[in-house]
């Protein structure tokens, strides 16, 4: 059986996710798993989980892009072990590598090792850009978010009566959020 795999790191990325569906079902696809979780998020990736218990010997685990499956080789190798462990390969379309072949594992490494020095580098890049507008005095992370509705959550808990759950519900904070702010700022 032919198995997919498709992963895209947040729900506003509904173009990347057809996409690899469309490709996945090309590539005869029988069953296809699908999520939107972030790749750094291994043990959250329910969905890639499932599709390696469902493999059986002589199925093929198919994703069409080496980045939707792992962010560095040690991940990427504990998959591929799994698969051959049940007796499977892995397809990835865009590279033409099929781990079912000694030049598909070879090849499969190579692009593994070049795919986290890549990652590895991009995020250097990114760590240094930051350094160097805090320092310009450019960048200041992102607004608080919670801490701007302050007066909405002592509003709605303190003369409403509305609980911090339901507060953080109506707010779109998070509840640790409504309890910080009331502590930070106590009744009387």
């Amino acid at each position: 059986m032919i198995v997919g795999y498709a992963r895209t790191s947040t729900a506003d990325q509904k173009a990347g996710l057809a996409a690899q569906l469309r490709d996945l079902e090309r590539a005869g696809c029988e069953k296809v798993f699908q999520e939107e979780v972030s790749s750094v998020d291994t043990a959250g990736r329910e969905q890639l989980a499932l599709a390696l218990d469902f493999i059986r010997d002589g199925d093929v685990l198919v994703v069409t892009k080496l980045d939707r499956l792992a962010r560095s080789v040690a991940h990427l190798l504990g998959i591929v072990e799994q698969v051959s462990a049940k007796g499977a390969s892995l397809r990835i379309l865009d590279a033409a590598i099929d781990t079912g072949t000694p030049n598909g594992r070879l090849m499969l490494n190579l692009l593994g090792s070049i795919a986290q020095f890549e990652r590895e580098i991009m995020l250097e890049r990114q760590r240094e850009g930051i350094a160097k507008a805090k320092a310009d005095g450019k960048y200041k992370g992102r607004k608080p978010t919670a801490k701007a509705k302050a007066d909405d959550v002592l509003r709605l808990v303190r003369q409403e009566g509305v609980s911090a759950a339901e507060t953080a519900k109506q707010l779109g904070i998070g509840r640790a959020s409504v309890y910080r702010i009331l502590d930070d700022h106590p009744a009387g």
